[in-house]
């Protein structure tokens, strides 16, 4: 009897993998590198819930044409100099390396931690193959958004699934839940916030808590986001104990012209303006990173929208981003979901 083959080194020390992952982001600004990225995530039928045949030459043809050029000077007003990346990507590789040290103090190096995007690279599927051949025989996959929704949570989950679907060994496999509700989230938003009052010269009359928006007919179908992000900012103003009328929920980020959840942040701002509120604070609670969406809408249109109506001051409260709190957070949480393979 001839002896069975040795079992690889990778096999004989299993690791224990963890992804973090988020949106995704272009490789660089041009039209092309745009127009790459954008066709991927409007392309996404979790993102755009219509038909193929009739959503695709609309957004081949037409939205492809024009948007790539826009999107591209939004991003470049933001764009990473030094790193050559956009701010999403510098901060999400700062998060990684961060909950990595964090993990490897407690654990060693049993855990291997990276970090994907769902659109544009590193892609997820490049790096669960390369967890996997890392002998990594247990992943936690923990999308970023504290808030589920089905174009953001349940798509990265997706993405996560059908790059299993492609290995021979797949290794066991948890998704991490949202946490909208979660102690040291809301702990985290808190402190950022009263980091941010402290340094103003004034205190704001009023906190927005601006949530990326989405269609009304997605929430009318069950999609939970909308009401997570009526708990977070509630949860949010109780820590505070802010009064309920120096708390609002608004939703920033329309596409298309259908109807989407209210009310919008850039009507919102111009309102409270006009109602004698002339100094705000705005954060972006669904936004584990800065990115594009807060540092050219939030600093940009939306501002213009409150200064114009007769606003006098306008803070932003940048996102958690790798700010310790938010990495203790996202360290609880993964060792809680690592429970039993650890």
């Amino acid at each position: 009897m001839t002896d069975a083959p040795a079992p690889a080194a990778a096999a004989r020390n299993p690791k224990v993998g963890v992804v973090l992952a988020n949106l995704g982001t272009p490789d660089a600004t041009d039209y092309w590198s745009m127009r790459r990225y954008l066709n991927e995530f409007l392309s996404d039928p979790r993102v755009i819930e219509l038909p193929r045949w009739k959503w695709q030459p609309i957004l081949q043809l037409i939205i492809l044409s024009k948007r790539p050029k826009s999107s591209g000077a939004n991003y470049d007003k933001i764009w990473n100099r030094e790193e050559n990346a956009s701010p999403l990507l510098v901060i999400t590789r700062a998060q990684t390396a961060a909950v990595a040290a964090a993990l490897a103090e407690r654990h060693g190096d049993r855990v291997m931690v990276d970090f994907a995007m769902r659109y544009g690279n590193p892609s997820t599927a490049s790096v669960i193959e390369r967890m996997a051949a890392a002998g990594c025989e247990r992943i936690a996959f923990f999308p970023l958004y504290p808030q589920y929704s089905a174009p953001t949570t349940a798509t990265a989950n997706d993405e996560a699934f059908r790059a299993l679907m492609t290995l021979r060994r797949q290794p066991a496999f948890r998704t991490v839940p949202d946490y909208h509700d979660h102690p040291l989230y809301i702990a985290a938003l808190a402190a950022s916030v009263e980091d941010a009052y402290a340094g103003l010269g004034r205190r704001p009359d009023v906190l927005v808590t601006s949530y990326h928006g989405m269609p009304e007919r997605y929430r009318d179908a069950g999609d939970p986001y909308f009401h997570q992000c009526l708990t977070t900012t509630r949860l949010l103003r109780e820590r505070l104990g802010f009064p309920e009328s120096e708390v609002v929920v608004a939703f920033q980020s329309r596409f298309g012209r259908e109807e989407w959840v209210k009310p919008y942040t850039v009507d919102e701002v111009a309102r409270l303006a006009q109602a004698g509120k002339r100094h705000i604070a705005v954060m972006a609670p669904a936004f584990s990173a800065d990115c594009v969406e807060t540092l050219e809408e939030v600093e940009g249109e939306i501002r213009e929208a409150f200064v114009a109506a007769g606003g006098e001051s306008f803070a932003y409260v940048p996102c958690l981003n790798a700010a310790p709190a938010h990495v203790e957070m996202m360290v609880a949480i993964l060792e809680h979901e690592l429970g039993g393979w650890l």
